[in-house]
């Protein structure tokens, strides 16, 4: 009897404590999504009139290769999908540019806006496993996106596609401004970050249109709130109304302390990456101690299940309308694919299911935009209507490309093996994140200045030989036999053109980092220290062995790990 009342305190002990860690969960994550707008407002800050300045460029936007790569710099200048997004209908209104060339720029920015999550994954990296599957996590995203563009944007220069689509549905619609749709996650946040920072975005967009005058002014405001007061005129000329603005300054931190934008910037950045950082792994802490045991099984088992059969096809699609709906609800799918990132990281939410809420989460973005969309003038209702339209299909057409076939879900296994890489190598997430966003970007950019042709010239060789390496890696792995002997494995190759090994022992020295660890990893042997022998030399190499004494002939296989021993036939396992 006393045993039993012991183990009945001891749960409500315990219930009581995870009730009330509830509460310091919600307030974590409600400080780690303030934080993700704070970080958006630091980066316009420091990039904005640079990211206006891209824009100004209309000879250079109507190159397609040139579209894709602004909209993906913009978009990671700025941390928003939906202020690049606003500077191009404003572009598009304004007649400074046409719905065709601002397609590419919409890619780009679908592309840009994926790299939140990723920079939220790198918070994960002190445990290897958790880490592995964060980052596999986030970037499916980044892999979902590019391949989408890789077929879609030769598509639409050739076809035009999106834009007759999009032109036809809006011709068919009789469009009235509306009233602004409301934006839910903004009442709950903005009177935390409103005391923080408040931006006039306007003059991004001022600067993007060619309106010089607004290149001195900061992006802070100072004035916020505006009274209009209306009194009656009655002088003897007229007896109508007039309208009186009365702006009262703002109340939040930085209003007046004469400090540059960049310089404000740079303080909010680092700011919100420490609570950001400091967020997370509290919110991972509270996760992996509230779902443990009994509880965690059941959660996973209810998020990652499939209906029964045959209906467990129907699972997926549900799952993208559950991504759509809460994407939609808060108003921004950086927020909402940068909040499940720590979930896939403990495990909580597979990669197989969390694919699925990210196109739901690319869904929604998009019809938040079209709600904003007929909220605009009138003179701007089409142009920002027929844009937003264009951000849908592209995401439709990209979830029927890559997610209704089970074989055609290449960023599901892109994403793993990204995953498998940054675990191995965790500064490879860093190299990855600077190469798919800022240097690959800047290099395209570049090279489209010089021209169409030589972007196709340099840009179709690179990506073609890119899917023969691919092809020949996945041949290599599972049927080796229909490759010819020289190809079966890269080893005739040096060994810093088939493995990161050599630039990890680079980045290692330079760092001075876990030198006793790579002291004792060097006086034992790795896989990939050892030969590769494929089949093709183990029958050259298979010779009648030396009288004068035994030989051996040592290999392994990359995907088993097996060793085996050619002079007794046997095989055992690193």
């Amino acid at each position: 009897m006393t045993s039993q009342n012991h183990f009945m305190r001891t749960m409500g002990k315990q219930i009581f404590i995870n009730i009330c860690k509830i509460p310091l969960l919600l307030l974590f994550l409600y400080m780690f999504i303030c934080s993700l707008d704070i970080l958006s407002s630091a980066f316009q800050l420091a990039g904005g009139k640079v990211a206006g300045d891209i824009f100004k460029d209309n000879a250079v936007l109507s190159n397609p290769v040139a579209g894709l790569v602004v909209g993906i710099l913009v978009t990671v200048l700025v941390q928003s999908s939906s202020t690049s997004t606003s500077i191009v209908v404003s572009l598009v209104s304004s007649g400074l540019l046409d719905v065709g060339s601002a397609i590419p720029i919409i890619m780009g920015s679908n592309i840009g806006t994926s790299v939140t999550n990723t920079i939220v994954a790198l918070m994960q990296a002190g445990e290897r496993e958790e880490f592995k599957r964060a980052f596999a996590g986030a970037t499916v995203h980044d892999c979902f996106n590019w391949l989408s563009v890789l077929v879609l944007l030769p598509l639409e220069a050739i076809t035009g596609v999106m834009r007759l689509t999009s032109g036809a549905v809006v011709e068919s619609f009789n469009l009235v401004s509306g009233e602004n749709s409301p934006e839910l996650l903004k009442v709950i946040t903005e009177p935390l970050t409103k005391r923080i920072i408040q931006l006039d975005k306007t003059v991004i967009v001022g600067i993007a249109t060619g309106q010089e005058v607004l290149r001195n002014r900061s992006l802070i405001k100072v004035w916020c709130q505006t009274r209009i007061m209306v009194q009656e005129n009655f002088s003897i000329l007229s007896s109508e109304n007039s309208t009186v603005q009365n702006a009262e300054k703002c109340t939040h931190l930085f209003v007046e302390t004469g400090l540059s934008d960049l310089s404000v910037g740079l303080i909010l950045l680092a700011s919100s990456l420490l609570v950001l950082c400091t967020c997370l792994l509290l919110l991972v802490k509270f996760l992996n101690s509230l779902l443990q045991g009994q509880v965690a099984k059941a959660i996973q088992k209810i998020i990652n299940s499939d209906f029964p059969f045959p209906f467990g096809w129907l699972t997926g699609y549900l799952a993208i309308l559950v991504g759509a709906g809460m994407t939609f609800v808060v108003q921004s799918s950086s927020v909402f694919t940068s909040a499940i990132t720590p979930l896939i990281g403990i495990g909580v939410i597979s990669i197989e299911r969390a694919y699925p809420l990210t196109l739901g989460s690319n869904i929604g973005t998009t019809t938040t935009a079209i709600l904003a969309a007929l909220a605009s003038p009138g003179d701007k209702l089409a142009a920002a209507f027929q844009v937003a339209l264009c951000h849908f299909i592209f995401n439709v057409l990209g979830i029927l490309l890559w997610y209704p076939v089970p074989l055609s879900r290449l960023p599901i296994r892109m994403a793993r093996f990204l995953g498998e890489r940054t675990a191995k190598y965790r500064w490879f997430a860093v190299l990855y994140l600077i190469l798919c966003f800022l240097l690959l970007p800047s290099i395209v950019f570049a090279l489209s200045m010089a021209g169409w042709k030589v972007v196709v010239g340099i840009c179709v060789p690179c990506v073609a030989v890119l899917l023969c390496i691919v092809v020949v890696n996945r041949l290599q792995l599972q049927n080796p036999h229909l490759l010819p002997c020289w190809l079966q494995t890269w080893d005739h190759l040096p060994l810093w053109m088939h493995s990161l090994k050599p630039m990890d022992k680079i980045i290692t020295r330079v760092t001075l980092c876990c030198r006793k660890t790579r002291n004792n990893d060097q006086s034992h042997t790795s896989l990939e220290d050892l030969p590769q022998l494929t089949e093709c030399e183990a029958e050259k190499n298979l010779a009648p062995l030396s009288q004068n004494g035994p030989s051996f002939i040592y290999g392994y296989e990359t995907e088993t790990g097996a060793v085996f021993d050619s002079l007794n036939g046997k095989s055992s396992r690193l």
